[in-house]
């Protein structure tokens, strides 16, 4: 069985430059070649679970299109959401990838969403709907009162092929604005980011001020 350490920071302290892409794709052409599926597969942790919590901090707070048996608002410390990964097959294309959300480190930062218990044959259509540059990794993930449970994310860190890294917030409200892909626009993904997390009560900085920049829409 492979030994797979719950996440922290520390395994990600040894960081390259922070890249900065803007509106060019041309780079991230060869991401589209990227599917984690048959490493997430060897991640056999959670198998003889009857169930465990995953945790969702993007589309999976507001499109739990899978079997779960309950969900329930809940956060994870030291990391905060990004608009840095990007997405060649559900919210863009290999010549235009959408901008989505994956978790970056960031000291005494919280980061909310919704947590599902889940059943361990759930994975297979996870795997498969996040395969374009996110792993699974084991985390502590917090409810109310504080109390943690050992659980689940998808992680897309800067070393996978699809990532596109920071851009100032103008420019990549402009890139949301104008990517499609076949789980439709990426500004719909931005809005219904932010909807749901308003809906819980959640500010969270780096999302709103992507979505109150959004161009109109014809006008990008």
């Amino acid at each position: 069985m492979m030994k797979i350490p719950i996440l922290t920071r520390g395994r990600f302290d040894k960081r390259r430059p922070e890249r900065h892409h803007g509106g060019v794709f041309s780079t991230m052409m060869f991401a589209m070649s990227f599917d984690t599926r048959a490493h997430n597969s060897a991640m056999t942790h959670f198998d003889q679970h009857d169930s465990f919590w995953l945790f969702g901090y993007g589309s999976l707070i507001w499109k739990a299109d899978f079997a779960f048996i309950e969900r329930r608002p809940a956060y994870i410390e030291g990391w905060a959401r990004r608009f840095w990964q990007g997405s060649h097959d559900h919210r863009g294309t290999p010549e235009l990838p959408g901008r989505v959300a994956t978790l970056t480190c960031q000291p005494d930062a919280l980061c909310y969403g919704m947590a599902y218990r889940i059943e361990p044959a759930v994975l297979a259509g996870l795997d498969l709907r996040e395969k374009n540059g996110y792993l699974r990794e084991r985390v502590i993930i917090r409810f109310d009162g504080g109390r943690g449970e050992e659980g689940l994310i998808y992680l897309a860190t800067e070393d996978n092929a699809a990532f596109l890294g920071a851009a100032p917030l103008k420019e990549m409200a402009a890139h949301i604005a104008r990517a499609h892909g076949p789980s439709g626009s990426n500004r719909e993904y931005l809005l219904n980011l932010a909807s749901a997390l308003a809906a819980q009560g959640v500010h969270d900085e780096h999302v709103s001020a992507l979505a109150a920049l959004l161009p109109a829409e014809g006008e990008y």
